[in-house]
């Protein structure tokens, strides 16, 4: 190659290195078509400018829900790995390996435990990321776990629901864990301990038919779709259109299955404030204190 076919087309490109550049450098709100910046992401706790609640995993639901992203986990025990020997195209143990290696997490269920402006909680936050956030034994027992723990301090227990539905690999061995965690949530009431449900998208099939339609308060995250079959399943059987938002969860508030929607930026105080009541502790220590990213606590306080 001469001097000549360096410096034009296509021998131009070799003098610039390529840099690599990540995939993920910009993300789409669902709701307004916008690009976000990911980096700016988690000043914003993960809500877009136009106010859309994107999915997050255990790590950040507890970091944005602790007093200073600080707490402890407790660990789930372990259970059967794949009881029924399973196979669908793929083997129910190459799928849990699959979900393991994504999402870094042994199952659906992380138990962490710390304080909710001065007040210690049990947090039990559900992974849709780990197959769709589906209720298995491991589910079920991470529940148990989080609620009997609780109990055994006299802490209140929130439990951050996102799912679809019963992990069907498992079978009857599934759906087994709907009565087994509704007995937690009863031995919960007869400690007398809170329990707060926050239903973040999505929530449905059994886990809506049990639990997390079993708590003494539920609130919800913006948009967030609430149901047992979704809206799909239902226009098909009945064959007509849905109002509007339908099963979402300002649609539930107004019909009192939800008792408040809440903005992510406003959810820890509110926590906050339900539990000093509940617990009966008073004035929770950081009264006044916003939980909002400065820059968009002005921009959603008429929102809320």
């Amino acid at each position: 190659m001469n001097w000549l076919s360096r410096l034009t087309p296509p021998g131009v490109k070799n003098i610039f290195t390529k840099k690599d550049s990540p995939d993920n450098l910009w993300i789409k709100c669902p709701k307004s078509g916008e690009m976000v910046f990911s980096a700016d992401l988690a000043s914003l706790q993960h809500v877009t400018p136009a106010g859309h609640h994107l999915r997050i995993g255990p790590e950040m639901r507890l970091g944005y829900t602790f007093d200073d992203a600080n707490y402890f986990e407790v660990d789930v025990p372990e259970v059967a790995k794949d009881p029924l020997k399973f196979k669908d195209d793929k083997k129910y143990t190459d799928r849990l390996k699959s979900a393991r290696a994504k999402t870094g997490d042994s199952d659906a269920m992380t138990i962490g435990v710390g304080h909710i402006h001065g007040i210690e909680t049990v947090a039990l936050v559900q992974n849709f990321a780990f197959m769709g956030g589906s209720l298995g034994m491991a589910a079920g027992e991470g529940f148990i776990t989080a609620a009997q723990y609780a109990v055994s301090k006299n802490l209140p227990l929130v439990v951050f629901t996102a799912a679809g539905g019963a992990r069907m690999q498992e079978g009857a061995l599934s759906l087994m864990q709907m009565p087994r965690t509704t007995i937690a949530v009863q031995q919960l009431r007869e400690a007398g301990l809170p329990y707060i449900v926050v239903l973040c998208d999505p929530t449905t099939g059994g886990v809506t038919a049990s639990y997390a339609m079993l708590g003494d308060i539920h609130l919800a995250e913006p948009g967030a779709l609430i149901c047992f079959a979704g809206p799909r399943v239902i226009e098909d059987t009945i064959r007509e259109k849905l109002p509007e938002g339908f099963q979402r969860a300002e649609y539930l508030e107004e019909k009192g299955m939800v008792d408040k929607v809440v903005h992510r930026h406003a959810l820890r105080r509110t926590l906050a404030d339900l539990l000093s009541v509940l617990m009966k502790t008073g004035p929770h220590s950081a009264a006044g204190k916003t939980d909002m990213p400065a820059k968009t606590a002005a921009e959603t306080a008429d929102k809320l």
